[in-house]
């Protein structure tokens, strides 16, 4: 993403629509105005880098039809959700982004005001990338830098027997918001109240990274990442990757309520809460004595913490319905292939 100016005869339409759109929100020194074919950073002394990279795309990710600002704050802050769950905290980040025809200069003005409200906002400024055009769908790509000191990213296969399970906020807002905008008139939502519907709605649409935890899982979990895919699916991968096995109690999981109220009216959705994904929360492992701590810090920053379950010796995850049965699912996660 680099531009030639506004007062360049030979600038192209990219490099106007650079200058005018992403050159004002690019005003970290290592962004070098937009006008180099690199950014340059400088990583602190003791510090290590975290890269983290996603895509997302409309029709799969987003629905085409939202918000262009939404779109840019949901492309940020996913990526900003796994910086969180490493522990890490935000440098600044690269976007690329596919313009397809209908994406008008008010929709690509809102879009850019998005990105740059989340870079303010979260403390990670732009510091270049790419723009192209493209027949369809409207594509964004962002790549988060983040530091941690030296040795303490908090890794996913990591987690060690005999430790907490824990989870931030509450699980499958995002889901079941997802599923509302594309059934509304199913059971389980037809009952609720406006304002329970439009919190499941946002939820999907912007999730909240939970970067006020990121200091507090370095040094206290054994293990963690975000939820983007399903609690049920993600907490099977870091168990497996782990060598380790695991056991969560539905009763425990942190819910809403409003998701709480579409369950009620719907118990089926239970399956769409613990699988659906979208949340973008941490989940994360540690010893017993830890949790006073975390539990602290967390609540400190706003943010709710549960314990749901424990790691154990072995392999797989049970998960314990309240009548102390094991749970099946048709689908453990989200998965494009």
């Amino acid at each position: 993403m680099t531009a030639g100016g506004s007062g360049d005869a030979k600038a192209s339409g990219e490099d106007l629509l650079i200058a005018r759109l992403f050159e004002p929100i690019a005003t970290h020194p290592g962004a070098l105005g937009l006008k180099d074919d690199a950014a340059l950073l400088s990583v602190p002394p003791g510090h290590e880098l975290v890269l983290t990279k996603d895509a997302l795309v409309a029709g799969v990710h987003f629905f085409a039809d939202d918000p262009p600002e939404a779109i840019a704050r949901k492309a940020m802050r996913v990526n900003l959700s796994d910086l969180a769950a490493k522990g890490a905290e935000p440098l600044g980040v690269l976007l690329a982004f596919a313009i397809p025809p209908e994406m008008d200069a008010a929709a690509l003005t809102a879009f850019a005001r998005g990105i740059g409200a989340d870079a303010s906002l979260y403390g990670a400024p732009l510091l270049g990338g790419d723009t192209v055009r493209t027949p369809g769908p409207f594509i964004v790509s962002i790549t988060a830098f983040g530091v941690v000191p030296a040795g303490q990213m908090v890794r996913r296969a990591t987690a060690k027997p005999d430790q907490a399970i824990v989870v931030s906020g509450t699980i499958g807002d995002a889901a079941l918001g997802l599923a509302l905008r594309l059934d509304p008139s199913r059971a389980g939502f037809a009952g609720l109240g406006e304002k329970a519907a439009a919190f499941l709605k946002e939820r999907y649409l912007l999730p909240r990274p939970r970067l006020a935890l990121a200091r507090a899982l370095r040094g206290r979990a054994s293990a963690a990442m975000d939820v983007s895919d399903g609690l049920v699916g993600d907490l099977t991968k870091m168990l497996a990757a782990s060598g380790v096995a695991g056991e969560i109690e539905v009763d425990r999981i942190p819910l809403s309520p409003a998701a709480r109220a579409a369950i009620e009216a719907e118990p089926a959705l239970i399956e769409t809460v613990l699988t659906g994904g979208d949340d973008y929360e941490i989940l994360a492992v540690m010893p017993d004595e830890e949790l006073d701590a975390f539990t602290t810090f967390a609540t400190a920053a706003g943010i709710g913490v549960s314990v749901i379950g424990r790691t154990q010796a072995g392999q797989g995850l049970t998960v314990r319905a309240s009548n102390g049965a094991a749970m099946t699912f048709a689908k453990g996660s989200f998965s494009h292939f």
